[in-house]
């Protein structure tokens, strides 16, 4: 039967296989491997200009490592703040290393169940639908719908991932990993709603796809085009505060701890791979200034060494966004249209940070 022949290719082909893989990192990769003091790029031949190369690539042209560094210093100082008002306003704690402290650790402020999490990300997607024609434009595209990964899939799953509407008429997923929901902060999940479902990264994906009178790569997200696509995800997460969007004020928190993580990155990528920070030390960074577990800043650090550059895509990306719209604000005054703003932004497909100025400036000049 085909369940025996499945588990014969198991035992005689990919264990045997994955096993030679572990025996050639331990004995051939391993004995080269820099330490865990020395994890950055930096550290190797030519790994500075190459880092540095990155940065320019995942941001825009001209942006340096020190100054990524700086603008992650500040938004972690701001974000402390923000965190310390609204904590006196919920939790009654206003010191930022004790509300830190009680987003991580308070067992009331997981969930109880699987359903409860799926119910949530509903609600949120039904608000940000209606809330949505004050917005944007009336776009013709799919619907969006909410999923549960796969328990198989789910151990080793981010909180959530979104994927694009399929052929013939499927929708749009926003998919999210209820696996062991008592240990899902209950705070976070609307805030990832609005960024991967409406207004975040269906509308923007969902409307670049009906684009075909542009390539391929255009309509498709773009692993080189990051800042573009996550910076609107981010962007999105503080819109939904503007729309109203957040059920309370204890999910405002998840906008805030969304944000601490992508400051955080800025922070580290950079640490680690321009300044020579040790793995242990950009850990402690982490756990200092974000509400997140352990093993996830652990999983969070690996992956900042293990792709330099990638990481700071996210914040400055949706830093460029705000700077576009407050230009435009002030330039327009009255004439300024959010919809029309926001079309710019995402009716033309995915862009580098410096095609997407050159996009928003010229409509600045039509207006």
């Amino acid at each position: 039967p085909e369940s025996e022949r499945a588990l014969a290719i198991v035992r005689d082909a990919v264990r045997p296989a994955v096993a030679r893989f572990l025996a050639g990192l331990a004995q051939r990769l391993a004995p080269g491997a820099r330490p865990d003091d020395k994890p950055g790029v930096c550290h190797v031949p030519g790994g500075a200009e190459g880092y540095a190369d990155a940065v320019a690539r995942f941001t825009r042209p001209g942006l340096t490592p020190e100054e990524v560094h700086r603008i992650g210093l500040e938004a972690v100082a701001a974000l402390r703040e923000e965190f310390a008002e609204l904590g006196g306003k919920v939790l009654g704690i206003t010191d930022p290393a004790a509300v830190l402290t009680a987003l991580r650790e308070d067992r009331s402020l997981r969930f109880g169940s699987a359903a409860e999490i799926v119910a949530l990300a509903d609600g949120a997607l039904d608000r940000a639908r209606r809330a949505a024609p004050d917005w944007f434009r009336p776009y013709p595209i799919a619907d969006c719908v909410t999923r549960e990964i796969d328990p198989i899939e789910a151990e080793t799953a981010p909180l959530a991932y979104y994927q694009p509407p399929g052929p013939g008429g499927l929708p749009g997923t926003h998919w999210i990993n209820t696996l062991r929901p008592e240990t899902r902060f209950s705070y976070e999940y609307e805030a990832i709603a609005f960024h991967e479902s409406v207004p975040g990264h269906h509308l923007q994906l969902a409307v670049a796809q009906t684009l075909h009178h542009l390539p391929r790569f255009r309509r498709n997200p773009s692993g080189q085009l990051t800042a573009h696509v996550e910076g609107w995800g981010l962007y999105t997460e503080r819109l939904a505060d503007e729309m109203g969007l957040y059920g309370s004020e204890l999910s405002r928190f998840g906008m805030l701890s969304l944000d601490a993580m992508r400051a955080v990155r800025l922070v580290v990528d950079t640490g680690m791979h321009h300044y020579g920070w040790s793995r242990e030390r950009a850990k402690a960074y982490m756990r200092a200034n974000t509400a997140t577990p352990e093993a996830n800043v652990r999983n969070e650090i690996d992956r900042y060494i293990a792709w330099p550059g990638q990481a700071t895509a996210y914040l400055i990306g949706r830093r460029e966004i705000v700077r576009h719209r407050e230009r435009a604000e002030a330039a327009l005054g009255a004439r300024f249209d959010v919809r029309e703003f926001h079309h710019r932004l995402i009716g033309h497909g995915s862009l580098p940070l410096g095609v997407l100025e050159e996009l928003v400036t010229d409509w600045i000049a039509e207006q």
